[in-house]
């Protein structure tokens, strides 16, 4: 039916905007894993001696 075409739209819109706002909040509050540890990432990759 072509007058349910509006509702379907403004369900998927709801959807994204409820998933969006997921995502943001878990980005506030789970912090990325470079951001957790950086000294001992840099430390990892400095400690390293490559032997050609």
């Amino acid at each position: 039916m072509p007058q349910m075409a509006p509702l379907y739209w403004l369900y998927l819109f709801i959807f994204f905007l409820l998933t969006l706002l997921l995502f943001f909040m878990m980005n506030y509050f789970i912090k990325p894993f470079n951001n957790i540890s950086p000294i001992s990432h840099d430390t990892k990759l400095i400690s390293k001696s490559w032997k050609l």
